[in-house]
């Protein structure tokens, strides 16, 4: 059922508790990946966790920025129309109809079939700007400059890579040209499928966000890699429930490539090896994990009741002597 805007209104009213108007000013990129359908919110802001009041975004629906002199009932009021049928467009029109403070708003919104729609309100404080390309947009308020807005338009037009990688570039490409007039603070990035499972808990491809710290971009790019090194480490775990041994190693392998410094990573890897019957392989990645942290070492012998070592007495003292040989880093 679609909202008519004085139940828009009284819906807004009821989702934001009684706060003081907060300038949450930002830059921030909405945008759908045509070849996959992911749909993503990323955001920099001169703010603390930006994360929690800025972007949001569902599967199959669609993801929503409200910025400036934020409201954040833009974000599941935008969600729960565009999920009711409105387009991303639509959607807007009617909260911003609805809204006696839309000139101190600004939002953009984009659905699950790509359509966009952005709204920078006339009071928002210089230099505030959007651009609306195919399938994204990106805007941005109180900023150094207003070459922020065509720079991140342009860099998430021109980079390679999945979604998450392209909104980066975004907001990468927003503080190389001065960014937020004020700094840095905090930033987030989220992308979700564009067809739902059914299983909400499990349809966040990425959620990362970045609370306080003096350089939250470079933090969430850290962050992205490991997120990207655990998606292929859950791929294996899983392949190893389903014994696809190859599919397990692949995806192990991928993830120790992109964290080979990380004990778990590597922990986890020998074991699938040592499980696979592949134990001699699996005995150098042991004695890494051991090195990169000892505490590892003690949990051998807790594993084969659970089934992730084999329980073979010979087997595990090899493994627990890979162990006992390997020197702390």
């Amino acid at each position: 059922m679609l909202l008519a805007p004085l139940a828009l209104a009284a819906l807004a009213a009821s989702a934001t508790p009684d706060v003081p108007r907060r300038p949450v000013h930002t830059y921030s990129i909405v945008a759908r990946d045509p070849a996959t359908g992911e749909i993503g919110v990323a955001v920099q802001s001169h703010w603390f966790s930006v994360g929690s009041t800025v972007p949001w975004a569902e599967a199959g629906v669609g993801a929503v920025a409200t910025q400036s002199f934020v409201d954040p009932s833009y974000g599941p009021l935008g969600l729960e129309m565009m999920r009711a049928g409105k387009s991303a467009p639509d959607a807007l029109a009617g909260l911003l109809a609805a809204d006696p403070e839309r000139e101190v708003r600004q939002v953009a919104m984009v659905d699950a079939q790509g359509r966009v729609a952005a709204h920078t309100g006339k009071k928002d404080i210089p230099a505030a700007g959007q651009h609306v390309g195919n399938g994204y947009s990106v805007q941005a308020n109180l900023m150094e400059n207003d070459r922020v807005w065509p720079a991140m338009a342009k860099a998430f037009e021109t980079a390679k890579g999945d979604l998450a990688e392209r909104m980066m570039a975004a907001l990468e490409a927003a503080q190389a040209v001065g960014g937020d007039i004020r700094g840095q603070q905090s930033a987030a990035l989220v992308v979700v499928p564009g067809t739902p499972s059914g299983r909400p808990w499990a349809e966040r491809i990425f959620y990362l966000r970045v609370e306080d710290h003096p350089k939250p971009l470079a933090e969430l790019r850290r962050l992205l890699l490991v997120a990207r090194g655990y998606r292929h480490m859950n791929a294996g775990d899983l392949a190893v429930e389903k014994k696809d041994v190859p599919g397990a190693e692949r995806e192990y392998g991928a993830a120790m490539k992109l964290l080979p410094d990380s004990a778990e990573v590597v922990f986890w890897y020998a074991a699938a090896l040592a499980m696979a019957g592949e134990v001699d392989r699996s005995l150098p990645l042991f004695a890494r994990a051991y090195a990169l942290d000892p505490a590892w070492r003690t949990l051998v012998p807790r594993l084969p009741a659970s089934g992730l070592l084999p329980s073979d007495p010979a087997v595990l003292s090899l493994i627990e002597k890979a162990g006992a040989q390997a020197a702390p880093r």
